[in-house]
């Protein structure tokens, strides 16, 4: 089916200012095999930025070349030093008696020149400790070669908007999956593909904040999407016969809803669905591969308007469309929140020309009933999770899912009963999905501790435990969302009903 035809089919479920949906039972079961996991990304985390041979990557460079990009000046150099506290993190999984445990790989802690010419053994050692140590309670890894932290000398080379870049990529997933292979059996190329395109080269939201509107961001497009593919087809070819691993790609999804049930509306909706997330998933889901048609026309279109000789959109060729297309084991999906879509006159020449949203032509808001934490734009919505499931299923011949990130930030303090009421109505939104015919196979929660937020520093802080950045030993705490997620992943069930003694965390022994 159809972004259109679903919209139109779901539209009237989604009521103004009501973001729960039907619950058919206060406690429900996961289905048999159902895993369940927390994540974090190394630079988020680990700290020890320059220790042991790492070099210099963007957010390095861009937090200490300008410090005044992120919301409280700080950055990630200790972070939650995770590169030393590993096994207070593993010990932190035992407790929640987590499946798996979703991390990334420092690109610049395996090679700090960016390129395959030499290992960093520190390196190394460090990761094979750390797995080591989750292997040890029977904690798989789900490893991310790629989030967001590109060596800052690739960077100096054009980083991603460099076509080479999918050969340099290639090069360091063999080298990681050489290094790794035998010990991890999930795998993700990369998180998040429209932040590291739009934000970084697009605009200047995210490192390394080219801020090159209309253009950045659809020449990152395109070269991702094929280092992507490579990487994919180096484990598919040389390692998944001997490993017997899976590999995929997360994307970061929200929902977009039309702000009304006019055909205007509910075609902005479509589009901006299409522009957002779907530019990333047609190329490896859909039956035809390519970007989605209606990009194509869009920028295409632009363009000429505006004077360019061709596309600002590089085209791929029929070759490169097959390469890409099937390109994953399944749909690693980052969604947090919901979005209502609309256009009408006030959303012509609002934007830079040419630039993305201008591309796009709509308008977007949230409800102001929606429950908001510390993000104002992660709202509680949890229908929209319900839709998109569903929109995936019926869009892409239902493939595996994993849902690989979804969190809610809250303020500083431990009873977090927002993150509590987000995980449950999300949750129960999944098992709606299930319950429907959606193929979700695991679910992991963003994020296992606080961490450095990007550019909003530690104002934002979307951990099961609680970090104490005062102090020396980063101390973790556990949040009361820590003991609700502990119950569901020890039970196998979402009970709505259910009120944990928070007194102390302890590790079962039959993990």
């Amino acid at each position: 089916m159809s972004i259109y035809y679903s919209i139109v089919f779901l539209y009237c479920v989604l009521p103004r200012g009501e973001s729960s949906p039907v619950t058919r039972n206060s406690v429900r079961k996961f289905p048999d095999g159902f895993l369940f996991g927390t994540a974090t990304a190394s630079y988020q985390v680990e700290g020890a930025w320059d220790e042991d041979g790492k070099s210099e990557n963007i957010w390095d460079h861009l937090t200490h070349t300008q410090p005044s990009l992120i919301a409280d000046y700080s950055n990630g150099d200790i972070a939650d030093d995770s590169y030393h506290l590993y096994k207070r993190d593993v010990e932190m999984m035992r407790e929640l008696g987590l499946d798996f445990y979703r991390l990334s790989i420092s690109w610049t802690r395996i090679l700090p020149s960016g390129f395959a010419d030499r290992i960093n053994e520190p390196g190394v050692a460090y990761y094979n400790n750390l797995f080591d140590e989750m292997l040890k309670y029977n904690i798989e890894p789900m490893v991310t070669l790629y989030h967001w932290d590109l060596p800052q000398r690739l960077q100096d080379l054009g980083g991603w908007t460099n076509p080479l870049i999918v050969d340099w990529f290639a090069d360091y997933a063999r080298v990681v999956f050489e290094l790794f292979g035998n010990k991890v059996k999930y795998w993700i190329t990369i998180n998040e593909p429209k932040q590291i395109c739009y934000n970084g080269y697009g605009d200047s939201s995210l490192a390394p904040a080219i801020d090159f509107k209309g253009i950045g961001e659809y020449l990152c497009a395109k070269n991702l999407l094929l280092a992507h593919a490579k990487a994919f087809h180096i484990y598919n070819d040389d390692f998944k016969a001997t490993y017997g691993g899976i590999i995929g790609i997360s994307l970061s999804a929200q929902w977009y809803e039309p702000a009304s049930d006019s055909i205007i509306d509910i075609e902005a909706a479509e589009e901006q669905s299409q522009f957002e997330w779907a530019k990333y998933s047609h190329p490896i889901f859909s039956e035809s591969g390519d970007f989605p048609a209606v990009m194509k026309e869009k920028i295409a279109a632009k363009s000429a308007e505006q004077g360019f000789p061709r596309s600002r959109l590089p085209e791929f060729t029929q070759e490169e469309i097959e390469y890409v297309r099937g390109s994953s084991d399944f749909f690693g999906l980052n969604h947090y929140t919901t979005y209502l879509v609309y256009r009408n006159e006030s959303v012509y020449g609002v934007h830079p020309v040419p630039s993305f949203y201008d591309d796009i032509d709509t308008g977007n808001y949230q409800d102001p009933e929606w429950e908001a934490g510390e993000s104002q734009s992660v709202k509680i919505v949890p229908l929209g999770f319900y839709k998109l499931l569903t929109e995936i299923r019926e869009s892409y011949n239902n493939p595996p899912v994993y849902v690989t990130e979804n969190g809610f930030a809250t303020y500083i303090g431990l009873q977090d009963e927002g993150r509590v009421r987000y995980y449950r109505e999300y949750l129960s939104a999944l098992l709606d999905a299930i319950d429907e015919g959606c193929d979700v196979r695991a679910y992991t929660a963003w994020s296992l501790m606080d961490n450095f937020e990007w550019m909003k520093g530690y104002t934002q802080r979307f951990g099961l435990y609680e970090v104490d950045y005062e102090s020396p030993e980063r101390t973790r705490t556990p949040r009361k969302s820590a003991f609700v997620y502990k119950e569901v992943v020890r039970s196998r069930t979402l009970d709505l009903d259910y009120e944990p003694n928070t007194d102390v965390m302890t590790i079962d022994d039959g993990h």
